[in-house]
């Protein structure tokens, strides 16, 4: 089998699951598939099919959450203000920045900040309307040049205390404005490639089954425990991802580099450790025992001096 059947293949198994993940959690696309499909394609390839595809699931998150609008909107704003900044800067650098560059950055953007989520750290920020602005402008940057901003959104709206309709609603807010600005400016930059047009009409079909699929998914199981297996799973990626740049170019040699993605897994195993064996005692833990009427006793049982004692009381 030759590269190109391999990557192929890859592609579409490696879309339909974050696909399943996005259908679930509203999230993960980008985060998920990027790590893995930057091992065979660049991000000026990768990056401009993927936009358009998260133009359409955005726009589907938000819709099927429209309701819990009213609630974030004023949360929000501020960050789509500087999205717009971000965007441009961010496109025009991926039309002229060594490839490898860009991954080696953004894996090492993303690592931390998915053991974050992992770790459960939560720092509830005060002065979040002032923060809206440059984090956004931020948000905008690291979108256009990388396609991911799912984990420092999340790390941010888990921190400010969202519920799960609103978390899902502020997200498609951002994630809309987000992918339809750089899918603009993607063309006008002219960075929609013959490539990317290819990778676009692979993926389609992964997404069109995985969505309702992971819409599905998380009615059966616990959400939660669903979302912390994805963690992992982006970890273990982006740990290999980061060893494989480090080699490629030539910051560490092989096969010292995958200490890297070695430690990674450390790290996560033992907060994958600490999530389960945290949750076990709740789940396991017996309900109350029923009282019923037999254990109860009648009021024929108790006596008038019992009787007259708790009147006193």
């Amino acid at each position: 089998m030759n590269p190109i059947d391999i990557s192929s293949i890859v592609l579409i198994s490696i879309t339909l699951f974050a696909a399943t993940v996005n259908g679930a959690l509203g999230y993960g696309f980008s985060s998920i598939t990027v790590p893995v499909a930057l091992i065979f394609y660049t991000n000026r390839i990768l990056n401009p099919a993927l936009v358009l595809i998260e133009v359409v699931v955005n726009i589907y998150v938000l819709l099927i959450n429209r309701e819990s609008i009213p609630a974030v909107w004023r949360r929000v704003y501020p960050i789509l203000i500087g999205l717009a900044p971000g965007v441009l800067i961010g496109s025009y650098l991926l039309s002229s920045i060594h490839p490898g560059w860009i991954k080696f950055f953004t894996y090492l953007f993303i690592l931390p900040l998915i053991l974050i989520q992992a770790a459960g750290i939560r720092r509830p920020l005060q002065s979040e309307r002032a923060l809206g602005i440059p984090f956004g402008t931020g948000i905008g940057f690291l979108y256009s040049v990388t396609t991911v901003s799912g984990p420092p959104l999340a790390v941010l709206f888990n921190n400010q205390g969202f519920v799960k309709k609103e978390f899902r609603a502020a997200l498609g807010i951002i994630r809309v404005a987000e992918s339809g600005l750089t899918a603009m400016a993607y063309y006008y930059l002219g960075l929609y490639s013959i490539e990317s047009k290819a990778i676009l009409s692979t993926i389609i079909p992964s997404v069109i089954i995985g969505i309702p699929v992971g819409a599905f998914l998380i009615r059966q199981m616990d959400a939660e425990t669903f979302r912390r297996i994805c963690m992992s799973f982006d970890v273990w990626v982006v740990g290999f991802g980061l060893s494989r740049v480090l080699i490629d170019l030539h910051l560490i040699g092989h096969p010292y580099a995958y200490s890297v993605m070695l430690s990674a897994l450390l790290v996560d195993g033992y907060l994958l450790y600490h999530f389960f064996t945290k949750r076990k005692p709740i789940e396991m833990q017996p309900e109350a025992p029923e009282i019923t009427p037999a254990a109860m006793p009648s009021v024929q049982s108790i006596s008038p001096m019992e009787r007259k004692w708790n009147r006193k009381e």
